[in-house]
């Protein structure tokens, strides 16, 4: 019951409705069957199945028969769902390409007259650090970092300049690569920082929503715009975007690097490749919490030989960072109470991964999901020996 619901709720993100997401679902499961069995394995009324269906058949989700009665066929996960996976990536790209026409925008822009030249000029290599300490240092409002390990480096000699706007109560937000997550640099950088993680190959600071320093990891040499209006504005809306969607590191702080890297790979794992791999698993081997961690397997991640405590902490971790929850371990009971803040299924597949993890384990399970608008999500898996 607990992944069928995930699995419906992850398909109403990919912007299906509750009653496609529902009759997807259960087309996956039953395979080739009528539109009334279908209502009834769905849970959807008869009145809504059929509109249900075409709605699916326009989205190129299902095929449905012109005989009677009614015959509808589901289509393949990893035909289905192409165009979504490519939509995605053209949203990438598109991004990319914007990031390039607003550096060609800057170019031109200090070239079209005399007064612009102001606003743009270059940094040497052995001025670089000092320009981005008097940058953080006279920041007003806020400073949105992105950075590389060239990047990073230079930012951790700026500890004291750091330091000084935290005090006076400066919004500071750092965007890195997973391969610095934990590092020696890491370390250094002053709590009052917020800090995620997301694959990022420039390194470009933004102050105050208008001044901009980048700077170039193969030559070391910097260039700074001082602007009101265009690029300060747009550069901070990337920045926004990326932000919204990077993952946080408070709960990896205590981590080893080690740790902290194959957490982030997790997450990384089954939220690029998770749907996809549920939906094939329940059309061919009908265990999707097992072959989620023959997905981790694939990827090098074990989880399955280690000991429960460390299973916990690890998701536990996992929990914190994606949806500010908890893993709890009643030692008297012996169950265990997944807790998240966010509602629709945020918590749902790191539950499949814990169940399936005790039920390699030898554990008989029974998973109880309770769902509350205000309060967010609370399962509780009760575990007994076979």
């Amino acid at each position: 019951m607990v992944n069928e619901h995930a699995l419906t709720v992850s398909l109403e993100e990919f912007g299906l409705s509750k009653y496609e997401a529902q009759a997807y679902v259960a087309l996956i499961s039953k395979g080739t069957i009528s539109a009334g069995d279908l209502a009834y394995y769905s849970d959807i009324p008869r009145t809504k199945i059929y509109p249900t269906l075409l709605k699916l058949e326009n989205k190129k989700l299902v095929i449905i028969s012109k005989s009677k009665p009614i015959m509808c066929t589901v289509i393949a996960p990893e035909d289905a769902f192409d165009s979504i996976i490519h939509e995605q990536i053209n949203k990438v790209n598109a991004m990319n390409s914007l990031i390039s026409n607003l550096k060609k925008t800057s170019e031109e822009s200090r070239k079209s007259r005399g007064s612009e030249e102001k606003r743009y000029f270059h940094v040497s290599v052995n001025n670089v650090l000092e320009q981005l300490r008097i940058m953080i240092e006279g920041s007003k409002s806020s400073i949105n970092i992105i950075v590389d390990q060239w990047g990073l480096s230079l930012l951790g000699e700026c500890k004291e300049q750091l330091l000084s706007v935290i005090r006076r109560d400066l919004e500071v937000k750092l965007l890195l690569p997973s391969s610095q997550i934990c590092s020696e640099v890491y370390r250094t950088i002053p709590n009052g920082v917020k800090i995620r993680v997301s694959e990022i190959v420039q390194n470009c600071f933004v102050f105050d929503e208008t001044e901009v320093l980048m700077v170039d990891n193969e030559n070391g040499k910097g260039a700074i715009f001082s602007s009101t209006d265009v690029l300060g504005i747009n550069q901070t809306r990337i920045f926004l975007d990326i932000w919204k969607n990077a993952i946080r590191t408070e709960s990896l702080a205590d981590m080893t690097k080690n740790e902290a890297q194959e957490i982030y790979k997790i997450i990384r794992i089954i939220n690029e490749n998770g749907l996809t791999h549920i939906l094939n698993a329940t059309m061919i081997t009908k265990k999707p919490d097992l072959d989620m961690l023959k997905l981790l397997e694939k990827n090098g991640i074990n989880l399955k030989t280690r000991p429960l405590e460390e299973i916990i902490e690890i998701m536990d971790a996992v929990l914190q960072i994606m949806c500010s929850g908890h893993v709890n371990f009643d030692t008297n009971t012996k169950n265990i109470t997944v807790e998240s803040k966010l509602n629709s299924g945020h918590s749902l597949p790191w539950v499949s991964i814990l169940d399936g993890c005790l039920q390699k384990q030898g554990y008989k399970t029974r998973t109880v999901y309770q769902n509350n608008s205000s309060k967010g999500e609370n399962v509780l898996i009760k575990i007994s020996k076979n």
